[in-house]
C-alpha cells in the first residue's frame, strides 16, 4: 500500500492515472520496473538509492513513505484491538491512513490538497463511526450507534466550518501585501521549467507562484505600471489587473493569459492577493472531524499548530513564507487517536463541575 502511495503523490497532481502505465518508472528517464526491482523498501536499498537503468538518484522519501505506512497501518490496528472495536474496521483505519499520508506528501510538494481524497475519506469516516461508535468519541463517555453517528456529523461540521472561519478571518487579516517602490521596479511572468510547477510572477528578486496569488476567483493582482509590454508590443501605463486566467490592460481591454507569449513591464506600487491558509485544508479538517469527532478536531487544530510552530522554528521559516498546513493536521489527529484523546479526557474530569462526565 506504500509503494501504491507513492504512485497517487507522484501522479495524482499531474493529472496522471494511477492506474496506466501499470509499472512504476524513474521519474528521472522513464524506465519502468520489473517486480523484483519494486519489492517495497527492499529494493530501494539493494539498489542503493539509484534507478537500475540510468543509475541517478531516488529518493529516499520512497522507502519512507512505504515504512510509513506500514507502521501506522499496525499503530491503527493496535487502536482498534486496545479499544475493543470491531476488528474489520481497522480496514476502514487503514483507508483514512492511507489518504492522510497521500493528502500530507501532495501538499509538501505541490501546496494543493486534493478534495476528491478529503470528501472520500469523509464519506469513510461517517461509515467507520456507525460500526464503531466510539472513534468519533475516543475522549468521552458515550459509545451508542447513534451517538457515534452524531458526533462524527457534528465533528466534520466543526472541523469543516471551524477552519473555514479561520480562513476567512485570516483573509480579512492578511489578505493583502502592498509593495511600493521609489524608482520603477521591472517585473515579468516566467513560464515553468516543467509542467508540474505553476506560472510564476517575478519582482524585486521575489517569485511567487501562481497558485498563491490566486486561490478564489475574486482575487486580483493589481499593478501600478510606467510601462507594459504583451508579447513584446508596448503598451500605455497605468493599472494593470491580472486574474487567474486574464489580464485587464489600463484602457479597460483584457486578453487571455493562455494565449501570450510573454507579459512584462515595470511597478511603482503592487497589490498582492494572499491567503493565511488554503482552502484544501478546511475539506481535510472536514474529513478529520468525521473520523475522531468535534473534540478531535479542537485538539487536531492545537497540536497541528504547535507543530508547525516548532517546524517553522527548526527550519528558519520566516513571517508571511507559506508552510504546507496539511501534513501538521495529519499528525495531530493521528496523535489524538493514538492518545492524545487521553489528555481530553483528563481536562474534562479535572474540570467535572463545569463538565458533566455525560458531556
Amino acid at each position: 500500500m506504500g509503494s501504491f502511495l507513492n504512485v497517487v503523490i507522484y501522479r495524482m497532481p499531474l493529472g496522471m492515472s494511477v492506474n496506466e502505465p501499470r509499472r512504476s518508472f524513474c521519474p528521472h528517464c522513464k524506465y519502468h520496473f520489473a517486480i523484483w526491482l519494486n519489492l517495497p523498501v527492499v529494493s530501494w536499498f539493494w539498489l542503493l538509492g539509484k534507478c537500475a537503468n540510468c543509475k541517478k538518484p531516488i529518493s529516499l522519501r520512497y522507502p519512507a513513505v512505504e515504512l510509513l505506512t506500514g507502521l501506522l497501518y499496525v499503530a491503527m490496528w493496535w487502536l482498534v484491538i486496545s479499544q475493543g472495536g470491531p476488528v474489520w474496521t481497522g480496514l476502514l483505519l487503514w483507508v483514512m491512513v492511507s489518504l492522510l499520508v497521500a493528502i500530507s506528501f501532495i501538499d509538501i510538494d505541490h501546496m494543493i490538497i486534493p478534495t476528491s481524497l478529503t470528501w472520500a475519506g469523509t464519506v469513510v469516516g461517517v461509515v467507520a463511526s456507525i460500526f464503531w461508535p466510539r472513534l468519533p468519541n475516543l475522549g468521552g463517555f458515550n459509545d451508542g450507534r447513534w451517538d457515534g453517528l452524531m458526533h462524527s456529523g457534528i465533528g466534520f461540521v466543526v472541523g469543516f466550518f471551524g477552519l473555514w472561519l479561520v480562513v476567512n478571518l485570516g483573509k480579512m487579516a492578511f489578505g493583502k501585501k502592498e509593495m511600493s517602490f521609489e524608482k520603477a521596479e521591472d517585473w515579468h511572468l516566467k513560464e515553468p521549467d516543467n509542467d508540474v510547477d505553476p506560472l510564476l510572477f517575478i519582482i524585486d528578486g521575489e517569485e511567487i507562484q501562481w497558485w498563491d496569488l490566486f486561490n478564489r476567483p475574486s482575487d486580483r493582482l493589481i499593478i501600478e505600471c510606467g510601462e507594459i509590454f504583451v508579447d513584446g508590443e508596448k503598451h500605455s501605463g497605468g493599472r494593470l489587473i491580472i486574474r487567474e486566467q486574464e489580464i485587464e490592460l489600463p484602457d479597460g481591454s483584457k486578453r487571455p493569459i493562455g494565449e501570450m507569449k510573454s507579459l512584462e513591464g515595470d511597478a511603482t506600487h503592487v497589490l498582492i492577493p494572499r491567503e493565511a491558509m488554503g482552502f484544501g485544508d478546511v475539506h481535510l479538517m472536514g474529513m478529520i472531524g468525521a473520523f475522531i469527532g468535534w473534540s478531535g478536531c479542537i485538539y487536531t487544530l492545537f497540536a497541528a499548530s504547535l507543530l508547525a510552530l516548532v517546524a517553522a522554528m527548526f527550519g528558519r521559516i520566516g513571517f508571511g513564507r507559506q508552510l504546507p498546513f496539511g501534513p501538521f493536521l495529519a499528525m495531530g489527529a493521528l496523535t489524538w487517536m493514538l492518545g492524545g484523546w487521553k489528555l481530553w479526557q483528563w481536562y474534562l474530569l479535572y474540570l467535572g463541575p463545569l463538565f458533566p462526565a455525560e458531556f
